[in-house]
């Protein structure tokens, strides 16, 4: 049975793992450091939250999230990394995930709750067009020399 929780300090491999193969797949190499810094803000549990999906006990998927303030609305959702290991999918864990964060964005009162992925991510797709409504919405990066 997959268990969805808050992160354990214990899990810092683990969840580097997933975090690295979740930046890999988007094609994003990141400092140790960046990883050092986002594991500590998400044990923090302040500006940034996370959830971890566990079989048996191991952590097999993340899911990462913050909220915010937009001019229309008072608390929204963003779900900014969700990932499963590879030779798990299919299971039920990032649905799972997906739920959880929906029910940590109603206890806080978010009206909206949303993420974003590849256009050609066809797996991922699959499932977020049952769980959700794709609005057609287009992404742009605006690069601001950091990158």
């Amino acid at each position: 049975m997959i268990v969805i929780g808050p992160f354990q300090r214990s899990e810092r491999a683990a969840w580097e793992k997933l975090a690295r193969g979740y930046n890999d797949f988007y094609e994003t190499e990141l400092p140790d450091s960046d990883y050092d810094r986002a594991w500590d803000r998400l044990l923090q549990d302040r500006e940034i939250h996370g959830l971890g999906a566990r079989l048996d006990d191991q952590l097999i998927g993340i899911a990462h999230y913050l909220f915010h303030a937009s001019i229309w609305r008072d608390h929204s959702c963003y779900l900014q990394d969700l990932f499963v290991d590879e030779t798990v999918r299919g299971q039920g864990a990032a649905r799972r995930l997906i739920d959880a964060v929906a029910d940590a964005a109603r206890q806080r009162g978010a009206v909206r709750y949303y993420w974003q992925t590849k256009q050609d991510n066809a797996r991922a797709r699959a499932l977020y067009d049952k769980v959700a409504r794709f609005r057609g919405f287009i992404r742009y990066d605006y690069a601001l020399g950091q990158d």
